[in-house]
């Protein structure tokens, strides 16, 4: 287990180290000049000048990327344009709002979808069986901005039917005062959760169905279960790593999907903040977040990987090991 993980560890560091020079290349590869581009349309020679020097574009490519990832690995990320404020710190404060917020609405999700997709895999009524198929393909069709505009008309404080939730912003204080974080971040985390809610829902009814003609469930009801408990446990334990499978790719959609919520709550979130950078042309705080969601997005992967091996020791490298 210790050779798969550091064996992983090295792909994810390689991984790593690959999509930076990627990402760090696709802005450099924009028609036009960064400089200018940043500078802005009607910019002054000298302002443009200026700032290739100040952010080191006057360097050869290789002297850069090496600056770049130097200051990476130290936690510096560089200066934003527009506002002179450190991109590790701009980053940071967006990301203590989006993650939580996709904490949450997976939470949501999985409130919701694994008892209705258990649900539906034991049913044995083709109606109910009909009902749960609509609610899956009904909630899973819910655009994002429909839902997040319908439960605020239900929910939102000052503006729904029930005066419950805050519609707007995420507080002055941030996570400084936390019950008021947290009731911010409500509505965007339930039109989150319920639509993530309906796929999960569907592959969890999915992967119990492909096992219900299995021998596992009928040596399990041999052994004294029912059905319900065969399906329930067994049934969902080998499920465990198709299922984790899918949250994994879940998380990750979500990721750039609140992009869309973040808006519509007015969350300052990195969704929100990385629209805001690419419009002011702040390419050197685009860079630093497009970096972070890589980042985030490697290591999600590696996380389901390791938790594979975990649930099912028979999956990996078995082969090799045994070398």
């Amino acid at each position: 287990m210790a050779r798969f993980i550091m064996r992983r560890v090295a792909l994810l560091v390689v991984a790593v180290a690959a999509m930076s020079g990627i990402v760090f290349v696709m802005l450099r590869i924009l028609p036009g000049d960064v400089a200018s581009a940043m500078a802005g349309v009607h910019a002054s020679p000298g302002r443009v000048g200026a700032l290739r020097r100040q952010f080191g574009l006057d360097q050869p490519l290789a002297t850069q990327y090496v600056d770049w990832m130097t200051g990476l690995m130290c936690g510096d990320f560089g200066l934003s344009v527009t506002t002179g404020r450190s991109v590790s710190a701009l980053v940071g404060a967006r990301a203590s709002v989006t993650l939580p917020l996709i904490a949450i609405g997976l939470a949501v999700a999985l409130a919701i979808g694994l008892p209705l997709g258990c649900a539906a895999a034991l049913s044995r009524s083709p109606r109910r069986r009909g009902v749960y198929q609509a609610i899956a393909i009904v909630g899973g069709s819910v655009p994002a901005l429909w839902a997040g505009a319908l439960f605020m008309i239900l929910l939102g404080r000052g503006v729904g039917l029930i005066d419950l939730f805050p519609s707007q912003g995420f507080g002055g204080e941030g996570w400084a005062a936390p019950r008021q974080a947290l009731a911010s971040l409500m509505l965007p985390a339930l039109t989150v959760g319920v639509i993530v809610s309906a796929g999960v829902m569907r592959y969890t009814r999915s992967a119990l169905d492909d096992l219900a003609p299995s021998g596992y469930i009928d040596m399990a009801m041999a052994c004294g279960m029912t059905r319900r408990e065969a399906m329930l446990s067994t049934g969902l334990r080998l499920s465990a790593p198709r299922l984790v499978s899918v949250l994994g790719l879940t998380l990750a959609q979500m990721i750039t999907g609140v992009m869309v919520v973040e808006n519509l709550f007015a969350l300052p979130g990195l969704g929100t903040g990385l629209v805001v950078d690419v419009g002011n042309r702040d390419l050197v705080a685009v860079q630093g977040e497009l970096f972070m969601l890589t980042v985030v997005f490697l290591v999600i992967g590696f996380l389901v990987d390791i938790m594979h091996r975990v649930l099912d020791p028979r999956l990996g490298d078995d082969r090799e090991e045994r070398r």
